[in-house]
């Protein structure tokens, strides 16, 4: 069949055209105008056509084109209003309304503000800072010596710059940032986003959160670093749990201790998530060393202080008991409904 008899053929095709609903005019216009369409074919074969005819053949494909844009928009018309005449005029008032599914905050999320909380009514304010840091704020000014083995690209990731920035690998880099630019006294929290070179498992990511806090002034003790975490933990737990300290090392404090919290499922009689101990480790603290104070310009000699750090996931473990940290980072809808209300059901 010639160029001339196809033309003709869908200039009948198209104007003898005719829908019941919309389905069907979506189908006419597909047909004809589609990317696989009668007349987009026409325009491709168009190609083959004699240089002294092309004139001709353009003008004719153009007006049948228009006239099967005409039509569809002609049989669309037609279907909406033949639509809208059959629906009512008035809702339905004793129509049961639509349950449309409603979002809700991540339990990250929810954990992260439950701690905010807890802190913001001890006088704590929240510190934000940057994701990508230079070495001096995520390392030196935190006394890392230079071959600290968290340094190693096994630990880091490392961001190509002259400055030697890295994603943090700690939220304490916005202490140093706050100390920087404050006078004591300090008395701040800074959660956020943090990033270690680790293999991802049920235990561990290479992308978590972190809530640090900071208390610089006049006198600070570790009895008050001591009675801020038992009232925090009671605060989140309940009145019936109980701390403990053990000494640790962190190059920025001096002394350090990770903080254990009497097991919330047993009771601290033991079992399979405190491994029988009755102790489950929630976080590091200690007083803040004289050297960090120093180099973020605060004489040690007039002021001290304490800090302390925790992960989130941890925490939101220990609330909700999910086993795999990576449930949290899958966006399974189907995990996630569950904290609708801010509580888990298993």
């Amino acid at each position: 069949m010639n160029l001339q008899t196809r033309i003709e053929a869908l200039e009948a095709e198209v104007g003898a055209a005719t829908a019941g609903n919309a389905d069907e005019v979506e189908r006419f216009r597909v047909a004809t105008l589609g990317r696989n369409g009668s007349i987009t074919a026409l325009f491709e074969d168009f190609k083959q056509v004699p240089p002294d005819e092309k004139r001709a053949f353009g003008q004719r494909m153009n007006r049948l084109k228009e006239l099967a844009q005409n039509r569809w928009k002609d049989l669309l018309a037609a279907v909406e209003k033949n639509t809208s005449t059959q629906e009512p005029t008035t809702a339905d008032p004793t129509r049961p309304a639509l349950a449309e599914p409603v979002g809700s905050l991540h339990p990250i999320t929810l954990v992260r503000q439950r701690i905010t909380d807890v802190f913001a009514r001890m006088g704590y304010t929240v510190s934000q800072g940057p994701e990508v840091e230079d070495d001096h704020h995520n390392f030196s000014a935190l006394n890392f010596p230079p071959d600290h083995p968290a340094r190693d690209m096994q630990d880091t990731f490392f961001v190509e710059s002259s400055e030697g920035s890295a994603l943090r690998t700690h939220t304490s880099s916005v202490q140093v940032r706050v100390m920087e630019s404050s006078t004591p006294p300090i008395r701040t929290i800074s959660p956020g986003r943090v990033y270690r070179n680790e293999a991802i498992s049920a235990r561990a990511h290479c992308m978590f959160h972190q809530v640090e806090g900071l208390y610089v002034d006049k006198g600070v003790s570790f009895a008050e670093l001591k009675g801020t975490l038992a009232h925090f933990v009671k605060s989140l737990f309940g009145p019936e749990v109980t701390i403990r300290m053990r000494p640790s090392y962190f190059p920025f404090t001096e002394p350090s201790a990770e903080v254990d919290m009497s097991c919330t499922v047993c009771g601290g009689k033991g079992c399979n998530l405190c491994k029988h101990s009755g102790w489950v480790e929630i976080m590091g603290c200690g007083m803040v060393d004289p050297a960090v104070l120093t180099n973020c310009g605060i004489d040690p000699g007039e002021y001290s202080g304490f800090a302390f750090g925790m992960g989130v996931e941890r925490i939101a473990q220990l609330i909700y008991r999910v086993p795999d940290l990576r449930l949290y980072w899958e966006n399974d809808v189907r995990f996630l409904e569950q904290f609708s209300d801010g509580a888990f059901r298993a």
